[in-house]
C-alpha cells in the first residue's frame, strides 16, 4: 500500500508525471517493436523450430530476456544482451587495461568515454550474433537465401539492438529508472501473463493440483519477500575523519559510514552460471536426440533428467557462489577503499589505517558476500527442483524474479529520492 501511496504522490507532481509517461511510452515502443517480425520468414517453420516455449539451454534464457521476441525472430530477437555483455566485458577490462582503468577515475568524462566504446562494442556484437542467428539457427526458417536478403535479416537485427540501447539511453536522460534494466523488466513481465494462463490450463487439463499451484505462490511470496530485504540489505562500516586546522577554518570530524550491500553483484553471478550450464543443453539441441553425447547430457547434466536435475542443482550452487566472489572482488576493492580513507585523513575506529584496514575490509566482505551468494543459490535452484519434483511448468523462475525485485526497487528508489524535496516518506524507508 506504502508502494502505491508513492506512485500516486508522485504522480500529482507535474515534472515526475511527464517521466513517468515518457518511460510508460518507450517501454511501450518496446514491446510494439517486439512483435514485428523479420521479414523473408517462415512463421511455420520458426514454430518447429524451436517449439512453444522458446527452446532449450541458451535459446530459452535469450527469449527471458527478450520477452518472446526470440522465439517469434522479431527485429528485437537479440534484445538488450549484446549491450548487457558489452558492459560487463568493458566492466572486467577496466581491471585489466591501464588505459581503461585511468578513463574510470577520471570521473564524468571518463564515464562517458567508457560508455562510448559499449555502445561499439554493443554493436560489433549484435552484428556478430545476427549472423550467427541468421546463417545458423533460424536459416531453415529462411524464405529467401539471397546476399540481399540475408544483409537486409542481419542488418534489421543489428539495427533493432541498437535502438534499444537508445532507447534505454532516452529513459535514462529523461524518463525514471535505468532504461537498460527496465528493458530487460519490460520483457519478462511481459511473460508473466502467458505463464499465469498456462498454469491454469494445466490445473484444468488435471496436470497439476491446487495445493501445487497454492504452494507455488507462497514460495514465490517467500522469494519475493526475501530478495526485498536481501537487496536492501547492507553492513555499515562506521568512518571517523580526523579533525584539521587550514587557516582559521577546521575541517573534518565527521562520522559516517561505508555501506556494504550483502548482494554486491546483483544478478550477475546467476547469468554467468546459467550461461555455462546452459551450453552443453544448446549443443545437444543442434544433434540428434539419440546420440550418445545427447543422452548423457539429459541423463547428467539436464535439470529434466534423473539424476541430473541433482547434478545440475549442485553445480548451479557452486558456479553462482563462485561467481559471487569473483565479481563482488571485481566491483569492490578493499585496498583501494582503504589507500582514500587514509588519504582523505578517515579511519575505522578501533582499526589502524592501511593494511590492518584493507584486512579488516576484506574479512567483513567475505563474510557477508556468503551469505549473498547462498541466498542466490538458493533462490535460482529450488524453482527448478520444484519444477522437476512436480509437473508444474514455472517460467517465471528464480532469476526472473532475482531481475524484476531488482528493478522494481531501483526504479522506487529513484522516484522516491525526487520526491525527497517535497518532504514525503515514501515506501522504502
Amino acid at each position: 500500500m506504502n508502494m502505491l501511496k508513492t506512485v500516486v504522490q508522485a504522480w500529482k507532481v507535474v515534472d515526475i508525471r511527464r517521466k513517468m509517461i515518457f518511460t510508460l511510452l518507450m517501454l511501450l515502443v518496446f514491446r510494439v517493436g517486439a512483435n514485428i517480425p523479420i521479414p523473408f520468414i517462415d512463421r511455420s517453420q520458426l514454430e518447429g523450430l524451436l517449439g512453444g516455449d522458446g527452446g532449450e539451454g541458451l535459446f530459452q534464457f535469450f527469449n527471458l530476456f527478450s520477452g518472446g521476441a526470440f522465439s517469434n525472430f522479431t527485429i528485437f530477437a537479440l534484445s538488450i544482451t549484446p549491450y548487457v555483455t558489452a558492459s560487463i566485458i568493458l566492466q572486467l577490462l577496466t581491471i585489466a587495461i591501464p588505459y581503461l582503468e585511468a578513463l574510470a577515475k577520471e570521473g564524468t568524462e571518463g564515464r562517458k568515454k567508457i560508455a562510448q566504446y559499449t555502445r561499439y562494442l554493443t554493436v560489433i556484437l549484435a552484428f556478430i550474433q545476427a549472423i550467427g542467428m541468421t546463417l545458423g539457427l533460424f536459416r531453415p526458417a529462411l524464405t529467401r537465401t539471397d546476399v540481399f536478403s540475408l544483409a537486409v535479416i542481419i542488418l534489421a537485427l543489428t539495427a533493432g539492438t541498437a535502438f534499444l540501447m537508445w532507447l534505454g539511453e532516452q529513459i535514462n536522460e529523461n524518463g525514471i529508472g535505468n532504461g537498460i534494466s527496465l528493458i530487460i523488466f519490460g520483457g519478462i513481465i511481459a511473460r508473466a501473463p502467458a505463464a499465469v494462463y498456462d498454469s491454469f490450463v494445466q490445473y484444468r487439463a488435471g496436470q497439476v493440483s491446487l495445493i501445487s499451484l497454492v504452494l507455488f505462490a507462497v514460495f514465490a511470496l517467500i522469494v519475493i519477500v526475501g530478495i526485498v530485504e536481501v537487496q536492501q540489505g547492507q553492513r555499515r562500516i562506521p568512518v571517523q575523519y580526523a579533525k584539521r586546522v587550514v587557516g582559521r577554518k577546521m575541517y573534518g570530524g565527521q562520522s559516517t559510514h561505508i555501506p556494504i550491500k550483502v548482494n554486491q553483484a546483483g544478478v550477475i553471478p546467476v547469468i554467468f552460471a546459467l550461461s555455462i550450464l546452459q551450453f552443453p543443453l544448446t549443443i545437444q539441441y543442434f544433434m540428434s536426440p539419440t546420440s550418445a553425447f545427447a543422452e548423457w547430457v539429459t541423463k547428467w547434466l539436464s535439470p529434466a533428467g534423473n539424476p541430473g536435475v541433482w547434478f545440475y542443482g549442485a553445480l548451479n550452487v557452486v558456479l553462482i557462489m563462485f561467481f559471487t566472489y569473483f565479481y563482488t572482488a571485481v566491483t569492490f576493492n578493499p585496498k583501494e577503499v582503504s589507500d582514500n580513507m587514509r588519504a582523505n585523513g578517515g579511519f575505522v575506529p578501533g582499526i589502524r589505517p592501511g593494511w590492518a584496514t584493507t584486512e579488516y575490509l576484506n574479512r567483513v566482505m567475505t563474510r557477508i558476500t556468503f551469505v549473498g551468494a547462498v541466498f542466490l543459490a538458493v533462490v535460482a535452484t529450488i524453482p527448478t527442483l520444484i519444477q522437476s519434483l512436480t509437473a508444474l511448468e514455472i517460467s517465471f523462475g528464480g532469476t526472473s524474479l532475482l531481475i524484476a525485485v531488482g528493478v522494481g526497487l531501483d526504479t522506487m528508489k529513484q522516484l522516491e529520492s525526487q520526491m525527497v524535496m517535497r518532504n514525503y516518506q515514501g515506501f522504502l524507508k
